[in-house]
């Protein structure tokens, strides 16, 4: 049995005038020399820098506990990781665990990533128009990077080099367990996978502002055999999105997602519930999404990503899903415009064809069944594919959606996209794209239940 290591033996005290940074790294390094070994976290507040975990290591938080991050960016040195689906040096995330086996974070306490100063810092730089490296920290994150992750980000502020951390990140990692524990207000991204395998997260709740700026929950990004069970997510990006890597580096990785499965999940405030995307270049195959709720969530399915990311999605199963109140159910949409350069707009939004390489995204074989949306305060569904790479093999099975009587927003609300143009019907609106329907009822949607645009090959059986 792994020893118990309490971090107020290491010098550890509650109180938000003590810094237990060395408390922390010293119980992790008595874990480690002893092959592993529970760094317990007994009721309190503890305040601390970076943490950093290694094999055969739980971190255990009592109920009461709270690790509560120190939000002053120089404490968070640059690693070389994943950021925004591209490798590049980033800040250390708060918590971090790289090329470790059997980790796990555990209990009834809370991880309080203190983002609202984050937040703000990238507002500011936002609202200064901030277009290059400006501080010390950016400034060497800059010459790191020399070369790579240069590409535009989806909205996080790589241009800046303001690369914010995520709250944990388990890199390159085998055998990873998060559950019971809450966590909230993170600087960026909340909980991070990247590169790993057998990765479970259980009975979790992650919690941001809705306005907090690219706070999503859950990023499972080239991993492989994941579960997330039984947990909830109110966050102010996308609530769990699966990724696979951008771009020409991306495709050269060429390192999927796959075998993930989501059930008994609850999804409130974000802009998507279950998310594919944008980041689809190493493929995302074999999901399967089952039993989860979405109330008050932008999008609940939400499947996006456009020319020059690339990648295979495909073999994606929703089954028994309830969705209240959400602008649209359903969304497909290869015209996803955020993060791409102005200069190479006519481009990636054009609705003539383009010629197909390896850089073009593809989606296939998506089944949705059993699904009952109400409420939905813009539109249907949107499912928009390429005309040189059409969404193939999209079924809807036995759903019921119901579109909004008050509170409605433009249709246009559906998705964010460029380049298709408007349209007032509130049904679903499908263009390039093979959809086959079967005992599918649309309530209360003006304009028509089903809008066919060029490409649209629609059956119902």
């Amino acid at each position: 049995m792994n020893p118990i290591l309490d971090i107020r033996d290491f010098g550890a005290r509650s109180g938000d005038d003590f810094d237990c940074s060395n408390a922390f790294a010293s119980a992790v390094a008595k874990a480690r020399a002893e092959g592993g070994a529970t760094v317990l976290v007994p009721s309190g507040r503890y305040r601390s820098g970076p943490i950093e975990l290694f094999d055969n290591t739980t971190l255990h938080l009592e109920r009461g506990a709270t690790i509560s991050f120190i939000p002053e960016p120089e404490r968070y040195p640059p690693i070389e990781t994943r950021w925004e689906g591209v490798r590049c040096f980033a800040m250390q995330p708060l918590i971090l665990a790289r090329g470790a086996r059997n980790v796990t974070i555990s209990g009834e306490g809370n991880l309080d990533g203190n983002g609202r100063s984050w937040w703000d810092l990238h507002r500011a730089k936002k609202v200064a128009q901030q277009a290059s490296p400006q501080t010390a920290i950016e400034r060497r994150l800059a010459s790191l990077n020399k070369g790579r992750g240069e590409q535009p980000s989806g909205g996080g502020g790589r241009e800046t080099q303001f690369l914010r951390p995520p709250l944990i990140q388990f890199l390159d990692c085998d055998g990873v367990l998060l559950k019971g524990v809450r966590l909230r207000d993170s600087p960026f991204w909340t909980v991070h996978p990247v590169f790993s395998r057998r990765v479970k997260i259980q009975g979790i709740i992650i919690q941001n502002p809705a306005d907090a700026p690219n706070t999503d929950g859950v990023d499972i990004d080239s991993c492989e055999d994941v579960e997330i069970i039984d947990s909830v997510v109110d966050v102010g990006d996308d609530c769990v999105a699966l990724k696979a890597g951008s771009g020409p580096q991306g495709l050269a990785e060429g390192k999927a997602t796959r075998n993930v499965r989501i059930a008994g999940c609850s999804f409130l405030s974000g802009h998507g519930g279950v998310v594919i995307g944008s980041e689809t270049a190493g493929g995302i195959e074999n999901v399967d999404v089952s039993n989860c709720s979405f109330k008050g969530t932008d999008r609940g399915i939400r499947l996006k990503s456009r020319r020059g990311r690339g990648g295979l999605v495909q073999n994606l199963s929703f089954r028994n899903l309830v969705m209240e109140d959400s602008l649209a159910p359903l969304t497909v949409n290869l015209y996803y415009e955020c993060g791409a350069r102005a200069s190479e707009a006519a481009r990636l939004f054009s609705q003539e064809a383009q010629d197909f390489d390896l850089l073009t995204p593809r989606m296939r074989n998506i089944l949705v069944t059993n699904l009952v949306a109400t409420g939905c305060r813009a539109s249907a569904g949107f499912i928009v594919g390429l005309p040189e790479s059409p969404i193939v093999n999209l079924s809807l099975e036995h759903c019921i959606i119901a579109v909004a009587d008050k509170n409605l927003v433009s249709p246009s609300r559906s998705e964010m996209y460029q380049g298709i143009g408007e349209t007032t019907v509130r049904g679903i609106r499908i263009r390039q794209a093979e959809v086959s329907l079967k005992g599918v009822k649309i309530e209360n949607a003006p304009g028509g239940e089903i809008l066919k645009e060029p490409g649209a090959r629609v059956s119902f059986t």
